[in-house]
């Protein structure tokens, strides 16, 4: 494949934004109307005593990207209750038209002890052209299972033929307690099919395969169908040392499939990656494909995880 950069777009720290928050534009994930296109993120404000809370907001674009029509002003889905698997934030949050309907995949978030955090992924119905959802319960539709023991969220859901699909992520591991510093987490690409985009039959394997070790992390994948085949793109990182070391940082992954079943990696098919001295010099993550007309695009975070916002790339051939 081969991309066009089109430079960040979208830079959260210049507006602002509902429920206090003030940087991060992480995830962004689309619905494309007949005159804009909806782009969803999540942002952060801090609690108080002084930890991130997620929160999803949205920016609406022309259909060049080349002008902001719209901002967000009013939370776009609540947190979760006490207690509840959303309770300290939304991150992602995917999208699609279905039916009359816009649907909402929520990955929610809480707080744990041992570890930083467990999440699961929740569903929410818009009834104002998705401006705002609400959630069909306090709890989730797909979550710990007996051989995906935590971490299930990142959905991404599409309908093919009739039958909805979800891909996700799940954990399989946290890594080894190190004197001052947390554990870890550990998570592959899994597969899932629902008849009506709220009781999901689990494929029960990991989809893709390592590239660095089985310790490799895969997260936010993303597809679609274009030109005879299924596209998916995600993103992956070493379990350890990411935060510091460049070279273990997220990068952009891709795999293909004819069936929706088997997927072939290769990642330099992709054929887009890190700019030399830019905003996504040291990372690419979180990536969302998506097209308009007959046109793709790529959105995606950079440096810092989307710290200072989200970019775009427009393929050309």
């Amino acid at each position: 494949m081969k991309w066009k950069k089109l430079g960040k777009i979208f830079n959260p720290t210049d507006h602002k934004l509902p429920n206090n928050c003030f940087e991060f534009a992480q995830s962004p994930q689309t619905i494309v109307f007949d005159d804009f296109v909806r782009i969803y993120f999540s942002t952060r404000e801090k609690d108080n005593i002084g930890k991130y809370l997620s929160h999803v907001a949205f920016v609406d674009f022309d259909k060049e990207f080349k002008q902001i029509l719209n901002i967000s002003t009013e939370t776009v889905i609540p947190l979760g209750k006490l207690g509840c698997f959303d309770e300290h934030g939304i991150f992602p949050i995917n999208v699609l038209k279905h039916e009359d309907k816009i649907l909402a995949y929520t990955t929610g978030w809480n707080r744990k002890v041992s570890v930083s955090a467990d999440a699961s992924v929740g569903f929410a119905v818009s009834h104002d052209q998705g401006k705002t959802f609400e959630k069909l319960g306090n709890g989730p539709v797909l979550t710990a299972t007996l051989h995906e023991p935590f971490l299930v969220c990142d959905a991404f859901v599409a309908v093919f033929e009739n039958t909805f699909h979800m891909w996700y992520i799940y954990g399989t591991q946290w890594t080894e307690f190190v004197e001052g510093q947390a554990p870890d987490r550990v998570y592959k690409i899994a597969h899932a099919t629902s008849d009506d985009g709220i009781h999901w039959k689990k494929e029960g394997r990991k989809i893709i395969t390592d590239k660095i070790n089985n310790e490799e992390c895969q997260a936010l994948p993303s597809v679609i169908f274009y030109n005879g085949l299924y596209h998916m793109v995600f993103c992956y990182r070493h379990a350890s040392g990411f935060r510091t070391d460049k070279n273990k940082g997220y990068r952009l992954g891709y795999a293909y499939s004819n069936d929706l079943t088997n997927w072939t990696r290769d990642d330099e098919k992709l054929g887009i990656n890190l700019s030399e001295n830019d905003w996504d010099s040291d990372m690419m993550c979180y990536p969302h494909f998506f097209k308009v007309g007959n046109q793709v695009y790529l959105l995606y975070n950079g440096n810092e995880f989307g710290k200072a916002g989200f970019g775009l790339a427009m393929l050309e051939n």
